[in-house]
């Protein structure tokens, strides 16, 4: 298999963990986001970027950002749905430091 070819994002979201309102934590499943899943969906359904800008801002090519964030979206959709808490970590990511140039 293939080496995942590193992504770059704009800021880690530290611990961020999204917990389901009345689940007692013994009982809880979740799901984990990872930080180029999160990066996707940040810069394209929040900040309304398009495919092509977003695989330019992370270094992959257009189709990867199409593969994250199908997968972002479904893990998103299956915790909203079936009530499962939402973990961001891991990916092969490094972060972009404030101010670099794109190239």
């Amino acid at each position: 298999m293939r080496p995942k070819k590193t992504r770059w994002i704009k800021c880690k979201p530290d611990e961020r963990c999204f917990l389901p309102k009345d689940v007692p934590i013994k009982e809880l499943n979740g799901v984990s986001l990872t930080l180029d899943e999160f990066e996707a969906i940040r810069l394209i359904d929040l900040e309304g970027c398009d495919q092509v800008a977003v695989s330019k801002m992370m270094k992959v090519h257009r189709s990867t950002v199409s593969r994250i964030l199908n997968s972002a979206r479904k893990k998103i959709a299956g915790a909203l749905v079936n009530i499962k808490a939402i973990k961001i970590e891991g990916g092969c990511c490094k972060i972009k430091k404030q101010g670099a140039k794109e190239s």
